[in-house]
């Protein structure tokens, strides 16, 4: 966890200027990727250590969360599936989330957080207005139907290394989850949109900036003249443009947690 820590002055002396920031801010955006959940312990897509490294059973992990091998191969989908999106209850929000959350109740998030993570660990913090651009485990269709069904009755089934199906009409059931091939929710994009180009900070939370369209929606910010602020370990493609770089999530979202509360 303290693999990015920064030396602790240049960190003191960047949050200052963040804290500027969070505080004469009217209106803060929040953009979270992959990179928050791995401090809860799941498995990141990407990074160093990420699942998209190494193939899975000889295919490539892209491979496997396509819309039509997920179609053609639904048994090998939810078997890869299973051990991490079947287990979200074995993971709790860490100081990210809760930070967040904090930060929505004191005013400062009037519009909530826009994620790429489909964990969930935003609602179990405590946010109230969180916007899933890919999607949520939370709940899945059926692909004939429609039928919906919540995570707790499709969880257990896929965990008994079954592949669910709809009761009523047998139709495959799949997760309201946006694979490989799928476009992301019109509704929840648009409202990216004016979000993010309304914003006057957009903060980008461990997130590589690389999946296409979401990756896209922090440059609005930018572009219409609004500060960004990256905290990622890694370097992006967006780096040229922020104004402060943190490369520690848990350093940073701790002193912010605590500036937070020690304000009355």
């Amino acid at each position: 966890m303290g693999e990015y820590r920064e030396n602790e002055k240049v960190f003191e002396e960047k949050f200052e200027r963040l804290w500027s920031l969070l505080m004469t801010s009217a209106k803060i955006q929040v953009f979270t990727g992959a990179g928050v959940s791995t401090l809860s312990g799941i498995p990141d897509f990407r990074g160093k250590h990420g699942v998209y490294n190494s193939p899975w059973q000889g295919l490539p992990v892209e491979t496997i969360l396509s819309l039509d091998y997920f179609y053609e191969h639904p048994d090998v989908f939810y078997q890869w599936t299973e051990e991490v999106w079947y287990r979200l209850e074995n993971y709790q929000p860490n100081i990210v989330h809760k930070t967040l959350a904090l930060m929505e109740e004191r005013g400062l998030l009037k519009d909530g957080v826009f994620t790429q993570n489909i964990d969930f660990l935003h609602q179990r913090a405590g946010s109230r207005k969180v916007y899933e651009l890919h999607g949520s485990a939370r709940h899945s269709l059926c692909t004939e139907c429609n039928a919906f069904f919540d995570y707790e009755k499709i969880a257990p089934i896929v965990r008994r290394g079954e592949v669910p199906r709809c009761p009523s009409c047998g139709g495959l059931i799949k997760p309201d989850i946006v694979l490989y091939g799928e476009c992301l929710p019109a509704s929840v994009l648009r409202k990216a949109e004016i979000a993010f180009s309304q914003a006057d900070l957009t903060l980008i939370l461990g997130s590589s900036l690389t999946v296409y369209p979401a990756a896209s929606l922090p440059r609005l910010t930018s572009y219409y003249g609004g500060k960004v602020v990256i905290v990622n370990a890694d370097p992006t493609d967006q780096d040229g443009s922020a104004e402060l770089i943190f490369r520690d999530l848990d350093q940073t979202f701790t002193a912010i947690n605590e500036a937070l509360r020690s304000i009355k």
